[in-house]
């Protein structure tokens, strides 16, 4: 592997797992992101870790301060209702794209990633987040739109982060059964019918939200992140 795509592949292992990190509240919104101790972390320079977190910046997962470092972004309430109201605009067009290129294959892909969720569905909250976030990904990759992809991911990951700072406990229990339903919908190509049931699922799950904040802890957090970080480190070898 050229050296190039070496550090690519680096940033992408250290990107994902500190995505994962993030929407699965091990590290919460507010907590600091230290370029040098994420370094020796995982394994890697500064510069890896900079533009990991330039990434997840423009994801809206990360706030860089100038002079002040990074830090897990802090979305306020209204910034968070912004984004879901902006979502199901998006999302109603991702149905429209999706259902058109729809084939047994794409609708195998959406079952595999929904025996994901209904697995998850007992053993941890912010995993079910992270997996509900990445079904809509998902849906976008399936519609053949990079643009698409590109604003969803954007945008999904930032209601991912919303929900692990507002969400009520439990508040993904009635996801799983509304992702069947468009499931089912995308199957019989019932274009209305599942454009209807997206927005009524966002509109739900941003219902379900909750005004409670979560306070940045010690930096001793960080040693939260080493299931995380040793995958990364293995993915290097």
């Amino acid at each position: 592997m050229k050296a190039s795509d070496k550090a690519k592949h680096r940033n992408e292992l250290i990107s994902s797992a500190l995505r994962s990190a993030i929407l699965e509240r091990v590290l919460l919104p507010g907590m600091k992101l230290p370029e040098d101790s994420l370094g020796e972390r995982f394994g890697v320079s500064r510069t890896l870790i900079r533009q990991a977190l330039e990434r997840l910046a423009a994801e809206g997962l990360v706030e860089l301060r100038r002079n002040r470092g990074a830090m897990v972004a802090k979305p306020s309430l209204e910034e968070a209702r912004d984004i879901f109201e902006l979502r199901t605009q998006i999302e109603d067009l991702v149905i429209s794209r999706v259902i058109k290129e729809m084939t047994p294959e794409k609708l195998v892909e959406l079952e595999a990633h929904l025996a994901k969720e209904i697995e998850a569905e007992h053993a941890s909250e912010p995993i079910s987040i992270r997996l509900a976030t990445e079904f809509h990904i998902l849906l976008a990759k399936l519609a053949g739109s990079p643009v698409l992809l590109r604003y969803v991911e954007e945008i999904g990951y930032r209601c991912g982060l919303t929900l692990s700072l507002y969400a009520r406990p439990h508040s993904t229990d009635c996801g799983i059964q509304e992702h069947r339903q468009i499931i089912d919908s995308l199957a019989r190509g019932d274009e209305e019918k599942a454009r209807e049931l997206m927005r009524s699922h966002l509109t739900a799950v941003a219902d379900r939200a909750l005004i409670t904040r979560k306070e940045a802890g010690p930096l001793v957090y960080l040693d939260a992140l080493e299931p995380y970080a040793r995958k990364v480190r293995d993915g290097q070898e």
